[in-house]
C-alpha cells in the first residue's frame, strides 16, 4: 500500500515545466499563485492534504488535488468522510469494477510526481517505516486516479485523487510483510511511455486492456530503502527534512537482512 509519500514543490511541478523555457515557467509559476503550493519531507494521506497531479483531462499543466478520491456520486459531507480513507488507495487489478474507482479508472487517470513513498516493515509485532526511492535519486512517478466531486453544500468542485497499487517487487516484497494482507504491495510505478498511454483520452475495450497491462510490479528502475523515525505518534517527526533521514533500530539486528 501506499499511505505516506514525500514530495517536494519542484518534483510536483516537474512534469509542467520539463522543456519549456524561462518565460513560461515564471508565467506557469504566476499563474499558479505558487504560494499555494507545499513541500512535503513526510505526508499521510489521512491529512487529505492537497497536492499537484497532472490529468488526462490536461496532463500538461498540474492541478492542485486532495489526496482521497471522493467519487462524483457521493452525495453528502457525511458520505465523503465515511468513505475518504478506503480511497487514498486503488488497487490496481480491480479498479475497473469496484463502484468507488471504475468510472475514474475508465475516463479520469492521473499522474503524481513524488521522490519517495514509506512502507512499514513487520517484526515482531512491531511496525518499521521504510522510505524508498529511486537509487539514481529521479523522482518516481505513480498511476493514480482522480475525481471531481461537486459539493453540493456550497457548490465548489473538489479534485481528488487516489494512487494505484499493484503487487510489490522483489524489494517490496520484503518489507511489504503485513501479516493481515495476502501479498505485498507497492505504487504503480510509469516511465514515461507509460505514462503517456496512461493519460491518453480514449474509450474502447482494447484501449483499456492496454492500461490493465500497464498494472505491474516495478523491475524497471531501481529502489533503494532505509528505515526512518517512525512516522506516527510520540516519536514522529512530522513534515520535517529529518523525518526523511535514516534512523537505526538495533532490534532490526536480530531479522535476517532483509536485502541479501
Amino acid at each position: 500500500m501506499c499511505y505516506n509519500i514525500t514530495t517536494s514543490l519542484k518534483t510536483q511541478l516537474k512534469k509542467a515545466i520539463r522543456d519549456k523555457d524561462e518565460k513560461a515557467i515564471n508565467d506557469l509559476l504566476e499563474k499558479l499563485k505558487i504560494h499555494t503550493g507545499k513541500d512535503y519531507h513526510q505526508l499521510s494521506g489521512f491529512e487529505h492534504q492537497k497536492v499537484f497531479i497532472y490529468t488526462n483531462k490536461e496532463p500538461e499543466s498540474p492541478t492542485h488535488s486532495i489526496w482521497g478520491l471522493i467519487p462524483s456520486w457521493v452525495k453528502s459531507e457525511e458520505q465523503k468522510i465515511k468513505l475518504w480513507n478506503s480511497t487514498l488507495n486503488a488497487r490496481g487489478e480491480s479498479i475497473f469494477d469496484k463502484p468507488s474507482f471504475r468510472e475514474s479508472a475508465k475516463h479520469m487517470r492521473c499522474v503524481i510526481e513524488v521522490d519517495g513513498f514509506y512502507e512499514n516493515h513487520h517484526f515482531r509485532s512491531k511496525n518499521y517505516p521504510y522510505l524508498i526511492q529511486r537509487v539514481d535519486g529521479e523522482s518516481i512517478t505513480f498511476g493514480g486516479l482522480f475525481s471531481e466531486w461537486v459539493d453540493k453544500s456550497t457548490g465548489e468542485i473538489v479534485h481528488s485523487f487516489g494512487i494505484v497499487t499493484t503487487i510489490g517487487n522483489e524489494l517490496l516484497s520484503k518489507i511489504h510483510n503485513n501479516p493481515k494482507m495476502d501479498e505485498p504491495r507497492m505504487p504503480l510505478i510509469l516511465n514515461e511511455k507509460e505514462q503517456e498511454l496512461w493519460l491518453q483520452n480514449e474509450s474502447s475495450e482494447t484501449f483499456y486492456n492496454e492500461i490493465k497491462s500497464l498494472i505491474k510490479p516495478n523491475i524497471e528502475f531501481e529502489l533503494k530503502a532505509h528505515t526512518v523515525h517512525r512516522l506516527n505518534g510520540k516519536d514522529s517527526l512530522g513534515n520535517t527534512p529529518e523525518a526523511m533521514e535514516e534512523f537505526i533500530y538495533p532490534e532490526l539486528n536480530e531479522e535476517p537482512t532483509l536485502f541479501d
